[in-house]
């Protein structure tokens, strides 16, 4: 199967001079936890990602409001898939990466869709069973970085 037969297409996204309440409510009127950050609106280039969780731990935590830029607490740079690319590299980069999204992005790196690890689980056709949990055990695996807790995308 083909990241393009999972993804989901247009995802809503976010420029990194936004603030995490315009991300926060992106994430809420969507119904999903993850915004891909976008260069800008015309290109569409991918340039991080920021969570739920991103927001919690990066601004919440640390007493930053709601006018914070999302580039104070998006992930920049992150591992993404083509949409010609199979699923199994999709699981591949969630399991190295310890992630639970992947955007997937043309030649020109711009944002297509995104693949969550739902979408893994509930798609018969994408893997196995198996295949899924062994995912989620290494993507949910405690991670070996010193320093500061790192957000998980």
């Amino acid at each position: 199967m083909k990241a393009r037969e999972l993804m989901t297409e247009q995802p809503a996204c976010c420029t990194p001079d936004q603030t995490i309440q315009e991300a926060a409510q992106l994430m809420r009127d969507n119904d999903c936890g993850c915004v891909p950050v976008v260069e800008d609106t015309r290109t569409n280039r991918i340039v991080g990602l920021v969570t739920d969780r991103d927001i919690t731990c990066r601004c919440t935590a640390e007493g930053k409001g709601p006018d914070t830029l999302v580039r104070e607490a998006m992930s920049s740079d992150p591992k993404s898939c083509g949409p010609d690319d199979e699923v199994e590299i999709v699981e591949k980069i969630m399991a190295e990466g310890q992630v639970r999204r992947v955007p997937v992005v043309d030649n020109r790196g711009c944002c297509l869709g995104i693949i969550a690890q739902a979408d893994l689980a509930l798609n018969e056709r994408a893997a196995s069973d198996r295949d899924v949990g062994q995912v989620v055990e290494q993507i949910s695996a405690p991670s070996h970085q010193t320093g500061s807790a790192r957000a998980r995308s």
